[in-house]
C-alpha cells in the first residue's frame, strides 16, 4: 500500500476550511454589516488637540443627554467630500454633529473646511490617527451615533450618500432621535 504524503492532504483541508468559514460568514443576519465593539459601551477617549482655533470637543459633548454624532473624515477623503453636503444637511436638521479630522496636514483641513463650509460644532484634530485607532475606525469616513449618555448607539463604515445612508444610519438616527426626543 502506497503512503500518501501529508503535504498532498494539507491544500484540501486549507481549501475546505476557508469553505467552511465563508458558509458562516454568509449565515449571519447582515454580511456586509462591520459591528463595532464599542456598541452599547461608552465612547472611546476623544482627541485632546484642537483644529487651529475651532471650537474642539470633549467627553462633556458626549454626555449632554442629546444625541450626538461624530464623524471622522479627512480632507484627503473623496468619499468624505462626497458625504460633505449631507453632513450639511444634519446640521440644519438640528442634529448635534462633531468631527474628528485624522491623518490629515491641519492646514489643508483648514482649507477644506474654508472651500467647503464647516458643518461640525467641534472638531477634534488626529494627526497621528491614534484617537480613530481608539475608535476602531479603520479608514474615513466613518460615523458613530452616540446616546445622552456617552453610549455609542451605532457605527456607519462609509460615506453618509444613497441608498446605504438612507437604509442604515438614517433608520438609526431617527430611532435615537425619537428615544430622547431630540431633532
Amino acid at each position: 500500500m502506497a503512503k500518501i504524503s501529508p503535504l498532498m492532504v494539507l491544500p484540501p483541508l486549507i481549501f475546505l476550511a476557508f469553505v467552511g468559514l465563508a458558509g458562516v460568514s454568509m449565515m449571519r443576519d447582515d454580511p456586509d454589516s462591520l459591528p463595532s465593539i464599542f456598541i452599547g459601551r461608552a465612547a472611546p477617549v476623544l482627541p485632546e488637540q484642537r483644529l487651529a482655533d475651532l471650537p474642539g470637543l470633549s467627553r462633556e459633548d458626549l454626555t449632554t443627554g442629546e444625541i450626538t454624532v461624530i464623524n471622522f473624515w479627512a480632507s484627503w477623503c473623496p468619499p468624505c467630500r462626497a458625504e460633505h453636503p449631507y453632513l450639511h444637511e444634519l446640521r440644519e436638521r438640528g442634529v448635534r454633529l462633531y468631527g474628528v479630522n485624522f491623518k490629515d496636514q491641519q492646514g489643508q483641513a483648514l482649507r477644506y473646511l474654508e472651500d467647503e463650509g464647516n458643518p461640525f460644532l467641534g472638531l477634534g484634530f488626529d494627526p497621528a490617527g491614534r484617537s480613530a485607532i481608539d475608535w476602531g475606525v479603520t479608514a474615513p469616513p466613518e460615523t458613530f451615533i452616540i446616546g445622552g449618555d456617552g453610549t455609542v448607539l451605532f457605527k456607519f463604515v462609509g460615506p453618509l450618500v444613497g441608498s446605504d445612508m438612507e437604509q442604515r444610519f438614517e433608520p438609526e438616527l431617527a430611532k435615537a432621535l425619537a428615544a430622547t426626543g431630540g431633532a
